[in-house]
């Protein structure tokens, strides 16, 4: 049974864990080559092993088979009951020849070795998401890793350096980035359609509340994150958008951040309302409810960042984006953010202002990105937010069969990820500022913006 003194002694656990032990900056490649528009030799079938059998690695096995060209070969989960689940829906589905690992925290380690395995998917709580990921790089295998794939800078690092030493792909799964909107203006950016880009906002809009009480997530491991840590843990769904568009370590770089926080209210009030005499109740928070961080850029552009899992409100990234010439906004899929588009010299007298709906659409038609174009109406269909999350695995997918560079690679993943250290070292020293590290060793100077990406549907 969980206590209130099991969860003190675990997330101080947590803490030691995710101290900010990280260094700014490191010398030459650590033993390999740099991984900049890698490739590696095409594949005629990419042999997928999965780690983590909850709510999104279960959900992530479903959508992997409807994909062309993949195929499952190996599952694995510490808890045998979603072993036994996931195998008995895959023999359903009429998949055959996989393996299963069970029965211990170390299970996972056999998955990674096995030769039959060409890529492992990595959805498991991201406390050991680093961990796996680099042991399935020692072992020859690409790693394809959840939201945030690091929570530490030196995590950061040893995923860039075990990827430049194994000469295989790192890639964070930032559904996010395969959004219709934020595909949308990754395509108008690229037609430079707002002018220059001065300006970034984005963000984690959630209520968590609920998940983060009731059990959801395997040993409260979210929960014990909240406990232990301030700062904002879960940056990535809007920064990384953001950061493609401005193109972040392919001509500008980060340079250095400042957070700041409000107090903890939301989790312990709702915690002392919901369950009141229960252990949960006397739980103390460090995380603020509202995490405010601003990024400048080393070609002085500013993003801010806002993290709230605790406020009762709709769900939102912003993704507003903001040139010389116009700035766009909002989110295809939610009804409380809707997508908006401002171009100069649209409003009368002293306002600017927003486009109308049907100007909006229109445009959206005109500048769909290649991959919604060709892919939007399947992607719908197979789900996951809407389509992001099958366009995300059917793309990395396809670009590892057609021999061609990953949309993002693990100088990407470690630059976004370590704003969760990062943020927090700045609030826990009054919001001084924080440099970021350099994880392309100054190769982001020379470095081009891949091009727009695209797909082949296939029977």
């Amino acid at each position: 049974m969980n206590t209130r003194r099991d969860f003190l002694r675990d997330a101080a656990m947590v803490a030691v864990a995710g101290a900010a032990t990280g260094c700014a900056t490191r010398g030459v490649s650590g033993g390999g080559a740099p991984m900049q528009g890698f490739r590696c030799a095409p594949m005629d079938e990419v042999r997928v092993g999965l780690i983590g059998l909850g709510g999104r690695g279960s959900h992530a096995l479903e959508r992997l088979q409807t994909i062309p060209g993949v195929r499952i070969v190996a599952i694995c989960d510490c808890e045998e009951d979603r072993v036994a689940e996931n195998a008995a829906k895959l023999k359903a589905a009429g998949v055959s020849g996989f393996k299963s690992f069970t029965g211990s925290k170390e299970a996972w380690k056999g998955l990674c070795e096995l030769d039959s395995v060409d890529a492992v998917y990595i959805a498991t709580s991201w406390q050991v998401h680093a961990q796996m990921g680099s042991y399935a790089l020692r072992s020859g295998k690409h790693a394809f890793i959840e939201v945030p794939s690091a929570m530490t800078i030196d995590e950061c690092w040893e995923l860039v350096e075990e990827s430049e030493r194994s000469r295989r792909h790192c890639m964070q799964l930032e559904n996010c980035l395969y959004g219709e909107a934020e595909c949308l203006a990754l395509a108008m950016c690229r037609e430079r359609m707002f002018g220059e880009l001065l300006y970034g906002e984005c963000g984690y809009l959630h209520d968590r509340r609920r998940s983060i009480f009731n059990g959801i997530h395997r040993d409260h491991w979210r929960m014990k994150w909240n406990i232990a840590h301030r700062g904002d843990q879960y940056p990535t769904h809007g920064l990384g958008p953001i950061c493609q568009c401005m193109d972040v370590n392919r001509g500008d770089s980060l340079d250095f951040l400042v957070s700041v926080d409000t107090k903890q209210a939301g989790y312990e009030a709702y915690a002392a309302r919901k369950y009141p005499g229960d252990w949960r109740a006397s739980l103390k928070f460090k995380t603020g409810d509202a995490t405010f961080t601003t990024i400048r850029t080393a070609n002085q552009r500013v993003i801010v960042i806002k993290h709230d899992t605790t406020s009762p409100r709709p769900y939102s990234r912003i993704n507003r984006l903001q040139g010389t010439s116009g700035v766009i906004e909002g989110q295809t899929e939610s009804p409380s953010w809707p997508l908006r588009i401002m171009f100069d010299g649209e409003g009368d007298g002293w306002e600017n202002a927003w486009l109308d709906q049907e100007a909006v659409e229109r445009i959206r038609r005109e500048h769909m990105h290649p991959l919604w174009k060709r892919a939007g109406e399947l992607a719908r269909k197979e789900g996951g937010h809407g389509g992001m999350d099958y366009l995300m695995d059917a793309r990395w997918s396809y670009c590892l069969r057609k021999g061609l560079p990953l949309d993002t690679d693990v100088y990407d993943l470690a630059t976004w990820c370590s704003v969760c250290e990062l943020s927090e070292r700045s609030v826990l020293s009054g919001s001084a500022p924080q440099k970021f590290p350099d994880f392309t060793r100054g190769a982001w100077k020379t470095a081009k913006p891949l091009p727009l990406a695209d797909i082949e549907i296939e029977a």
